[in-house]
């Protein structure tokens, strides 16, 4: 996979490249992110489907190309 989007001509830095697990992608994380969005004025996550959902959501992100999602 190329990092360049196709749409603009720039280098990307996401996804990442993936072979296993990352110990930076952490509930941590995922908590860190949500307190931000709550900043912003978004719902807070109070539900697991919620917090799993935005966890799936910043793994596909991080690691994904969107080429290869379906």
């Amino acid at each position: 996979m190329s990092n360049t989007d196709p749409r603009s001509g720039a280098e990307r830095s996401y996804p990442l490249s993936h072979a296993g697990p990352d110990a930076r992608f952490a509930e941590s994380l995922v908590t860190s992110v949500a307190g931000v969005l709550v900043g912003y004025g978004y719902p807070r996550l109070d539900s697991s489907a919620d917090r799993a959902a935005l966890a799936s959501a910043l793994g596909a992100f991080l690691y994904y190309p969107l080429e290869n999602r379906t």
